[in-house]
């Protein structure tokens, strides 16, 4: 019989979680204000979940506790690092391994996780600056929504959209059986949500005002979307920096979210002083900034811009042709 899909049941939020609570952020030298910044810039934030958000890994918990144990875990997790075995394939075979009703595996995620210390407040200052705050994961929508209403309650948690995959669970915990979000060895491909979001926004823009893309993350599994985004935010010291350090890619480094703020805030009022002209901040990607011109009524890419599968190689179109203009000239010859 087929697993029926587990609706998670109702989470108690509590403001303390043993040794790990996390309490309500004062003003220090280390945190900026959450008041509004007033500028007209639109932002929308895509941010990993996992090492990100929070410092472990949900899937890691469940899997070293309930499923296939830690040391078949970092044997398939190398699989997925040497491409023996795609993620989609590895990944289908840790969830199917564990064992354990959902209630008693988020038991022991609330009580192994620790949130970022900074992010209650970043949240905050996205929810007074109209900033849409978007969780992007290859993670289970079902894990990852019952941990954000427990550590930040379900009012607050209700303001962020996961982009995930989704799972049918059956009652008694023993099949968990992930609903794959996109048909491609990824089962998640982030690249793609991104975009998808991006073409949605082109369609719905009134005024030609496209969203400046912030995407935050922590390892190399975060670079297909970290690359279609304006401005990358990678964790100090861990793979996502140091892959963009080797291959000299844009990126503001982060220890908190607190550091992300502060960044947003000058990127913001840098790129709304410059939106109508050729500049950008240096810490843009150029590359993703493509789709904001291809959006305009003016100007178009000569080429369109091929990323390599291959994540070592990376294309930045430079190049851009004033296409009304030219067609504009050629009528007026032909008059």
């Amino acid at each position: 019989m087929a697993p029926s899909a587990v609706t998670p049941p109702p989470v108690q939020v509590k403001s303390v979680h043993k040794d790990r609570s996390v309490p309500k952020p004062t003003m220090s030298e280390n945190q900026v204000s959450t008041a509004n910044l007033g500028t007209k810039r639109k932002i929308i934030c895509f941010s990993d979940f996992d090492g990100t958000i929070f410092m472990q890994d949900t899937g890691h918990i469940l899997f070293n506790a309930f499923g296939c144990g830690t040391e078949q875990r970092e044997i398939l997790d190398q699989q997925i690092k040497s491409g023996e075995r795609s993620f989609r394939d590895v990944s289908e075979e840790m969830w199917g391994s564990l064992n354990v009703p959902f209630t008693d595996g988020f038991e022991a995620m609330k009580d192994a996780l620790d949130i970022d210390r900074d992010f209650k407040t970043f949240h905050d200052f996205c929810l007074n600056n109209k900033i849409p705050f978007n969780v992007i994961s290859a993670g289970l929508k079902p894990v990852l929504r019952s941990v954000l209403d427990h550590f930040l309650g379900v009012e607050a948690a209700s303001n962020i959209d996961i982009v995930a995959n989704d799972a049918n669970i059956s009652e008694d915990g023993s099949s968990w059986k992930v609903v794959w979000r996109h048909d491609n060895e990824l089962g998640h491909d982030k690249a793609l949500s991104i975009n998808e979001y991006k073409d949605q926004a082109k369609l719905e823009s009134e005024d030609g005002t496209i969203p400046m893309i912030i995407f935050i993350g922590d390892g190399v599994s975060d670079l297909a979307a970290a690359r279609e985004a304006d401005v990358l935010f990678a964790r100090r010291g861990l793979a996502l920096e140091e892959y963009c350090i080797k291959h000299k890619i844009a990126y503001i480094p982060y220890d908190t979210f607190a550091d992300i703020q502060r960044e947003v805030i000058k990127i913001a009022k840098i790129d709304e002083e410059k939106t109508k002209g050729e500049g950008l901040p240096s810490n843009f990607n150029p590359r993703a900034n493509l789709w904001r011109r291809v959006s305009s009524k003016t100007a178009v890419p000569i080429f369109a811009a091929k990323t390599p599968r291959d994540e070592k190689m990376f294309i930045w179109p430079e190049h851009y042709t004033e296409l009304k203009a030219q067609e504009a000239a050629a009528q007026s010859v032909q008059a």
